[in-house]
């Protein structure tokens, strides 16, 4: 089958964490009722999105409640989940994690965010997540339908040599469970996503939370779906809601097929750039 459905779902996420995931899983069912094969939750789903939160909210993977939660409800509702993220608690050591669950509730993939996002733009916003979390090291790849999936989180996207490998690790679908803020996301929200999707001929997803303008980190929202082309398809706009879509691999094919990259790379000038660069 060449064709995937996908959910997008953009959660307004509050401080109250069994409010958050409770409301996770509705969106998980609405998402199957629309008979999407696939449901992708933003990042932070079950928690404010800051620092001072991280640990509050952390949970073991995968006995946690968020990931029971998740669990019941990929078994429950037959969907596949990619789960945004969630702080995941290690021993001692704290991570910005993605889980992926399957039809039957197991927990078959998790992605740690690799890119710890640390900026400091004068005058509008500071943020470090290396304070208290720890970066993950492992690229993260499942296989839906005719699709081979690479999942990043956030900042990661930033990096276009992961998104590289994954092209050329067989990837045709991007997703990056994301919550860009009022400063970077007007900046490079849908430049990033459609220059990954350019440069990479695939889809690109990426789910923001919803919009809260009284939170102390505001996301962007604008969760959005880019083809292949690197046409925007879908944008949720700032608020609270859902699009289930599909995708079609065979455009992947297509766009890769008439404009070919990854096969004419003139490696005899790149050697001889190369070997200049070095006197």
């Amino acid at each position: 089958m060449t064709t995937l459905r996908l959910a997008l779902v953009q959660l307004l996420v509050n401080s109250n964490k069994r409010s958050n995931i409770e409301k996770a899983v509705s969106f998980i069912e609405r998402a199957k009722k629309q008979s999407a094969d696939v449901v992708i939750l933003p990042e932070c789903f079950n928690s404010p999105y800051g620092i001072q939160h991280f640990s509050k909210y952390a949970e073991d993977i995968p006995s946690g409640e968020t990931s029971l939660a998740l669990s019941n409800a990929a078994k429950n509702f037959k969907i596949n989940v990619i789960a945004g993220t969630f702080p995941e608690r290690d021993n001692n050591a704290l991570y910005n994690t993605c889980t992926v669950w399957n039809t039957e509730g197991q927990l078959i993939a998790k992605h740690r965010k690799m890119h710890l996002f640390d900026i400091d733009i004068k005058g509008k916003i500071r943020f470090a997540e290396s304070e208290v979390l720890r970066a993950g090291n492992t690229l993260t790849m499942i296989d839906l339908n005719d699709f081979k999936i690479g999942i990043g989180i956030c900042y990661d996207i930033r990096f276009e040599e992961m998104a590289r490998l994954y092209r050329n690790k067989g990837c045709s679908l991007l997703v990056y469970p994301a919550a860009f803020n009022m400063t970077t996301g007007p900046l490079h929200w849908q430049l990033l996503q459609r220059s990954r999707a350019n440069d990479n001929q695939c889809y690109v997803v990426c789910v923001s939370p919803a919009r809260d303008t009284k939170s102390e980190y505001i996301a962007w929202g604008h969760s959005q779906l880019t083809n292949p082309w690197g046409e925007v398809i879908h944008d949720l706009d700032v608020h609270e809601n859902m699009i289930v879509t599909e995708i079609d691999s065979s455009i992947v094919k297509e766009v890769r097929s008439q404009i070919p990259t990854s096969v004419q790379r003139r490696t005899d000038v790149y050697d001889t750039v190369y070997k200049h660069d070095d006197k």
